[in-house]
């Protein structure tokens, strides 16, 4: 059976001591957790300040993003090393706003993906379709574009994690239905096996997108849907841990 994740995307939110404020009641709400995985991405300032009130917790780091090179001339960058020595073991990767404000493309999603992997980082890749897109039918062909480009030339999907976004739901307050999002997910189940085989069955595939307490118990009954990448909800401590609180 798959470990279920919740993980909580702050984005461009909190200053250092609302981030250690919201870290340390996080870590107090989680105590004694044994049968998932809690993740937090703060943002990059407030990285190693969480760092230091999560040790000794079974809480997990992410960061939001990092560049595809160890060090050089990339103003305003931050690579996957400085990651690590901040404390993060999983980091964000092809967010949809990644994607849209800073045209992020599948190659540079992909040089992403094997730099973090190769630097003992664990990927949660971001796949997922647009409204227009969906409307035109054409969800299974993004997604498919999306994960065989993020994953081209990767032999082992051991620390990948995939995050299906659909992106009309990312902020919105929509949320699919759990068959909605059950249908994604199993199509991305099966073009994993086809490219991995039976390896794909360990993969673990979080939904995304205006996930809430309220919601959550229908999304992670359905078969292929293995945790929650949470945004605005993990933005107050009831509210994450609320979602936490109903995983099996």
């Amino acid at each position: 059976m798959r470990k279920w994740i919740v993980a909580g995307n702050w984005k461009m939110n909190n200053t250092i001591d609302e981030s250690v404020a919201l870290a340390r009641t996080v870590k107090e709400g989680t105590a004694g957790l044994k049968n998932g995985e809690v993740v937090v991405a703060p943002p990059f300032t407030a990285l190693q300040s969480v760092r230091e009130i999560l040790t000794g917790s079974t809480v997990a780091i992410a960061a939001q993003n990092m560049y595809f090179e160890d060090k050089g001339a990339y103003t305003g960058e931050v690579s996957p090393l400085m990651l690590k020595d901040a404390g993060c073991t999983y980091v964000i990767i092809g967010h949809s706003e990644r994607r849209k404000y800073f045209v992020e493309s599948e190659e540079t999603v992909n040089l992403k993906v094997k730099k973090a992997l190769a630097t003992g980082l664990k990927p949660i890749v971001c796949v997922g379709e647009t409204d227009g897109e969906r409307n035109k039918g054409i969800t299974e062909a993004v997604v498919n574009r999306q994960v065989r480009g993020a994953l081209d030339g990767i032999d082992k999907l051991d620390d990948v994690v995939i995050a299906y976004e659909p992106v009309w739901a990312i902020g919105t307050g929509l949320v699919a239905t759990p068959p909605q999002a059950e249908d994604v997910h199993d199509f991305i189940r099966r073009l994993l096996v086809e490219i991995y085989g039976c390896a794909a069955a360990d993969v673990r595939i979080l939904y995304g997108g205006s996930v809430t307490k309220d919601n959550i118990t229908e999304l992670i009954a359905m078969e292929d849907i293995d945790g929650a990448l949470v945004g605005g909800a993990s933005l107050k401590a009831d509210g994450f841990l609320g979602i936490i609180s109903k995983m099996p």
